[in-house]
């Protein structure tokens, strides 16, 4: 009988069959394909990031709400009766009124929250914002830290000894504590950087705050990789026929610290979404008119006995993402396998 998963059937020797070997990169997006669990983790990522980015559509053609707007007198039908979304109590004295539970239908789906607002609507929203949040602030991140990792291992001296001390300084700080520190300052006075303003309320201050507490957590292993790089072979070849020393920093050393970079992508965004998360459940994140999955919960945090599902369906949304991430993350790392691409030019 013949097995069908040769190894000379793959389509990673193929290349090689054909005189024509794959490069390394290419390498690993090959076996990154064929690892189910970070394939089925992806398309999870994908159908998520498409359900919020429809947000819009979801609030004008099937709730047909405002997810920003409070609706304290609206009604819907429901099985033919015209239901108040905000029912007076019939708990203790009567005093007040309870939101509207999940109907699982075009409107209120996942029921109110206390000013009278689709939670679907506002879920999807809240995601946009979440996802975009942690997308920006890992991009921050990673470019501030390969900026400091590279120069720092690269050039070595008085730049080595400066740079590492100002990771060692931002490495002291336990990382909620900076990143509560900083959200609070900003956002109650915003941040002027000569003739530009970033208002309290922009998104830009928790991505720029996400974005810096975490560039120690990165910086220190590239400029790990770096150094180990500066010692190589290959790099020590180069230095001896006098290859220019940029030449051998983006031909020889960045190459190889770009695979690192995307191993640590969909892990830094994982982290990030729960950062935010933190954050916004703390009011010092996204601020109001504007939703995040942490806001969402901090909302519903007085529901919790009576509409649970408020506050339940961002956390099972924040779940559900972070595993992904971390699942696909273990694919990548797998794929790449950082410890083992030291590739001459």
């Amino acid at each position: 009988m013949t097995d069908a998963t040769s190894p000379s059937e793959t389509p990673a020797a193929a290349g090689t069959a054909t005189g024509r070997p794959q490069s390394p990169f290419r390498r690993a997006m090959v076996k990154l394909w064929y690892d189910r669990a970070a394939m089925i983790a992806a398309s999870v990522l994908v159908a998520i990031v498409i359900t919020c980015l429809l947000a819009p559509v979801y609030a004008k053609y099937v709730s047909g709400t405002d997810p920003f707007r409070s609706s304290l007198s609206a009604k819907i039908m429901i099985d033919g009766k015209r239901v108040p979304v905000m029912a007076p109590s019939t708990e203790g004295l009567g005093l007040g009124v309870t939101p509207i539970g999940p109907t699982f239908g075009a409107k209120y789906m996942l029921g109110a929250d206390t000013q009278g607002r689709d939670v679907a609507a506002r879920l999807l929203y809240g995601g946009r914002n979440s996802l975009l949040i942690a997308g920006a602030a890992t991009l921050v991140c990673l470019f501030f830290a390969t900026l400091i990792g590279v120069t720092s291992g690269f050039f070595g001296g008085a730049t080595d000894v400066v740079l590492s001390r100002f990771l060692d300084v931002l490495w002291a700080f336990p990382v909620y504590l900076l990143a509560i520190s900083l959200s609070i300052i900003l956002i109650a006075q915003g941040l002027t950087i000569g003739p530009f303003t970033i208002e309290s309320g922009s998104l830009l201050l928790p991505i720029g705050i996400i974005g810096v507490i975490y560039v120690p957590y990165v910086a220190r292993p590239v400029r790990g990789q770096v150094i180990a790089l500066k010692r190589s072979e290959f790099v020590l070849a180069s230095i001896g026929l006098g290859i220019p020393r940029w030449r051998i920093l983006f031909f020889d050393i960045l190459p190889n610290v770009t695979t690192t970079l995307i191993v640590f992508v969909p892990l830094m965004m994982a982290l990030n979404i729960v950062t935010e998360s933190a954050l916004s459940f703390l009011s010092i994140g996204v601020q109001p008119p504007d939703a995040s999955w942490g806001t969402i919960i901090q909302e519903g945090q007085g529901l919790l006995y009576n509409r649970p599902m408020v506050s339940v369906a961002p956390g099972i949304a924040i779940v559900i993402t972070v595993l992904a991430l971390n699942i696909l993350g273990d694919g990548v790392r797998d794929a790449f396998d950082p410890r083992s691409k030291l590739r001459p030019r």
